[in-house]
């Protein structure tokens, strides 16, 4: 029976076999190093090749043949190739693409072929000015049932251009025109004019005007006789000339002054001023009613409303009615105590000078209704018959029937349906820096009955309406390059007038 190993030699024994298996661990680790390290093997030499000798080197060129034994027509290269025939080795290449750069037109761009040349799809994003392009023409006329619509029609487009001189040659202002009106006499028509610096013109279509023959072609013409006078320091934004009192011509002015010119005595007088010489108070427009006709009511630039009283030597009263400019109004010609103001503040608004509200700076006239428009309004005019007509740079010519103010009490509310538009006419009303802003005028009391207003027309017309917001006519003529941008009636004739950014006079009759 073997003897039992002390705790010691147990422990040796333990420690031998450790040790070898450490050796062992060890000797494997040591392998995998080197094996690792070691360089990879030499590829074996190969033998030497004898160079073999270069061949020659030929260009290659296209093979020449007869193009007109191949049957080809002389090609736009001269060389009876065609295009896709021409080895692109021997293509000479294409020029750089450059970059397109700047405000291009597309007109300028457009692809060519039948297939590209269609511009339908951008017609209906093209805005602004077309000028000389009808948007009332002989066929509307023809396609009218009503007899009666048809006849009007026809006799205000048979209004003819005033044939004495070409409205190049009647410069009645030497600046932009403004304001514009007929002197009420019908013996003859007179027309009067004032512009951007504040001179009042005068033209009688009446004097004799030159005669010409076909062959006289090279011959000076010689110019119509115009009157102007510098009565006013800076822009006439109104004239009237009261049917009442035709031998006065009261003007307005941005240079803050009212003033009246006697036809007779040919002297101009101050009607009203600031008080302080250094308030700057420009008016923007002025009226008068047959019905009161020693008021004179006026609008500024501030947004204020004034009204003078000639009888008396008092002062005007003003009244503050809105932050923004008012740019037109006009009194109702049979009810002079109400008021339809135009503004900036893109309303339309009716006040009654019945009852004066508030007190102090803060006195107005009570306001019985509003309108408002998308964008602002441009001036607003009241017929004898009641109808109010409004432009706007929405675009729009609005008409108001305004019929019923015989029975409205002083101060009386009018609801949001009363100050509904009757009728809505589409106009391009966007005319820009240099063309006047456009602005309903009703003939004062026309002498056929028929109720209507002018409006200048973008594309060099001037458009005629109705109370129902239908047209009657589209004014023309050979010779018209600016758009007549302030026109109005005579207060009793047909005959029409409008004036040119460039001071120059249309006139027909």
């Amino acid at each position: 029976m073997p003897s039992e190993l002390s705790t010691f030699e147990a422990r040796r024994k333990a420690n031998v076999v450790n040790n070898a298996k450490l050796l062992k661990d060890s000797a494997e680790i040591a392998a995998k190093m080197r094996r690792t390290a070691a360089p990879p093997p030499r590829p074996a030499a190969s033998k030497k090749r004898k160079a073999a000798e270069p061949a020659p080197r030929t260009r290659v060129m296209p093979t020449r043949q007869s193009a007109r034994l191949a049957g080809a027509g002389s090609e736009a290269n001269g060389s009876g190739l065609k295009p896709e025939e021409i080895p692109a080795e021997l293509k000479p290449p294409e020029p750089k693409r450059i970059r397109k750069s700047g405000d291009l037109q597309l007109t300028n761009l457009q692809v060519q072929g039948q297939r590209w040349s269609s511009t339908g799809a951008l017609a209906s994003f093209v805005q602004g000015a077309q000028p000389g392009v009808r948007t009332f023409t002989d066929e509307d006329i023809k396609d009218t049932s009503d007899q009666k619509l048809k006849d009007l029609r026809k006799e205000m487009n048979d209004l003819k251009l005033y044939e004495g001189w070409v409205p190049n040659d009647i410069k009645i202002t030497p600046e932009r025109v403004y304001a514009l009106t007929f002197h009420p006499i019908q013996d003859k028509p007179i027309v009067l004019a004032g512009d951007k610096k504040g001179t009042l013109g005068f033209f009688d279509a009446s004097q004799e005007a030159p005669t010409q023959s076909d062959d006289d072609e090279n011959i000076d013409i010689p110019l119509p006789q115009v009157g102007a006078f510098e009565v006013h320091s800076r822009t006439i934004s109104s004239i009237k000339v009261p049917t009442f009192d035709p031998n006065s011509v009261i003007t307005s002015s941005y240079d803050s002054s009212i003033r009246c010119l006697d036809l007779q005595s040919q002297v101009s007088s101050q009607l009203w001023q600031p008080d302080d010489d250094d308030t700057d108070l420009g008016i923007t427009c002025i009226d008068i009613s047959p019905e009161a006709k020693d008021i004179i009511v006026f609008s500024t630039l501030e947004g204020s409303l004034g009204r003078l009283d000639r009888r008396t030597k008092d002062k005007a009263e003003i009244w503050s009615l809105c932050e923004n400019k008012i740019g037109g109004f006009s009194l109702n010609p049979l009810l002079p105590h109400l008021v339809a103001t135009a503004s900036l503040d893109r309303t339309l608004k009716v006040w009654d000078l019945r009852m004066i509200k508030g007190k102090g700076e803060l006195r107005h006239p009570s306001l019985l209704g509003e309108h408002q428009s998308r964008l602002s309004v441009s001036h607003a005019s009241w017929s004898r018959g009641g109808y109010l007509a409004t432009s706007s740079y929405d675009d729009t010519v609005k008409i108001y029937d305004m019929t019923g103010a015989m029975k409205w009490k002083p101060g009386q509310d009018l609801s949001e349906e009363q100050m509904a538009p009757e009728y809505t006419i589409a106009h391009n009303n966007q005319t820009g820096r240099w063309v006047t802003i456009l602005k309903p005028q009703w003939q004062i009391n026309p002498a056929d009955g028929v109720e209507k207003f002018a409006i200048a027309n973008m594309n060099r017309f001037v458009d005629i309406y109705d109370t129902e917001g239908k047209q009657l006519g589209q004014l023309d003529g050979e010779g018209i390059t600016a758009v007549p941008a302030v026109a109005e009636f005579h207060p009793t004739l047909n005959w029409l007038a409008g004036g040119t950014g460039s001071g120059k006079l249309c006139l027909w009759m």
